[in-house]
């Protein structure tokens, strides 16, 4: 892995930073009714990502996750003009708008989404891995998924094959408390998700979701292991989202004094504090990397805001290969 430096914790800090504030236009700019659908934000988890992305090589490594989608293609290179584009429904958008919040994508860049269907993304993870093993690529695929998804039954076949296998996977479950409302005590009888791993002799364990050198540390041992042939692993991310499932969450399940306790180990104050206390920045820095946070993300919704919206005709040739569209009784 590459050392944590200084530049790693300057670096840190403005990506947590700028993705925090990008999803906090987002949400302001639902209520406008400029996003529709469906949003769910990535607020409280950003140094799981901060992490993985540090110990990843993102010239061949892959990532497939969920439907909390919106700042992990930005780490892996996605402009995040395309990112708010999507979401705004426009042509522009790393979909041609067409897949909005829940499935942006890139090949280009290794982020294979955003996926809608509950653990629908772990056995899809574990296939690209096949295909990486097969082709002999060294590229390791990061599948993630929350703690609702490990409950499906598609995660104990993956895991079955995967370590039969031994693909170049690592799994990871983002375990922010929450399976939309329901909390993990009462999802089984035990709360330690990464024991899942136990009964395949997967390699497995807890790291701090919250931190993102813990999570870095995780990452490297997992990643260097699948790179060698040895296997997969499966990490549970032990984080907390500061927001509700999504938009439409009355978050009644859980009290504010919780958020307010975890809000106390937030990640992107604990990388400032370091910061701070290492002399690696002055408070004026932090303002600097502030204000050019802001104009990044203004210049995102002014891209998105002006971006024309697809032409009604991308819909039919994005489902139908002939171009007459035989099941059609209307003409366009």
């Amino acid at each position: 892995m590459q050392k944590i430096t200084k530049e790693t914790y300057l670096d840190w800090y403005e990506n947590m930073q700028f993705w925090r504030k990008f999803e906090d236009k987002l949400a302001a700019v639902y209520i406008q009714q400029k996003v529709r659908g469906f949003l769910h934000l990535y607020n409280g988890q950003e140094a799981v990502l901060a992490g993985a992305l540090h110990a990843m090589d993102l010239s061949k490594d892959k990532m497939i996750t969920a439907y909390r989608n919106h700042v992990q293609p930005i780490g892996m290179g996605v402009d995040p003009r395309r990112v708010m584009a999507e979401l705004f429904g426009k042509a522009t958008g790393t979909s041609q708008g067409l897949g909005g919040s829940m499935h942006i994508f890139s090949k280009e860049h290794g982020f294979y989404g955003g996926h809608g269907i509950v653990g629908g993304q772990i056995p899809l993870g574990a296939g690209m891995a096949f295909g990486d093993k097969y082709n002999e690529t060294g590229a390791v695929t990061l599948c993630f998924f929350g703690d609702g998804a490990a409950r499906q039954g598609s995660l104990h076949e993956t895991f079955n094959m995967a370590m039969t296998w031994k693909l170049p996977v690592v799994f990871v479950c983002e375990n922010n408390g929450y399976a939309m409302g329901t909390s993990v005590e009462r999802t089984a009888n035990h709360t330690d998700i990464w024991k899942l791993g136990l009964g395949y002799e997967m390699p497995c364990g807890p790291v701090d979701g919250m931190n993102p050198i813990k999570v870095a540390e995780a990452f490297d041992e997992a990643i260097q292991r699948a790179r060698r042939g040895d296997g997969p692993t499966f990490l549970e991310m032990k984080t907390y989202r500061y927001r509700g499932h999504s938009m439409s969450d009355a978050q009644h399940y859980r009290t504010k004094d919780e958020v307010k306790e975890y809000q106390k180990i937030d990640p992107i104050t604990q990388v400032k504090e370091e910061i701070l206390k290492k002399k690696y920045a002055t408070e004026e820095d932090i303002k600097a990397i502030d204000a050019r946070v802001k104009e990044l993300v203004a210049a995102c919704e002014k891209f998105a805001d002006e971006s024309p919206f697809p032409e009604k005709s991308l819909m039919y040739d994005a489902v139908y290969e002939q171009e007459d569209y035989p099941f059609l009784k209307h003409k366009l």
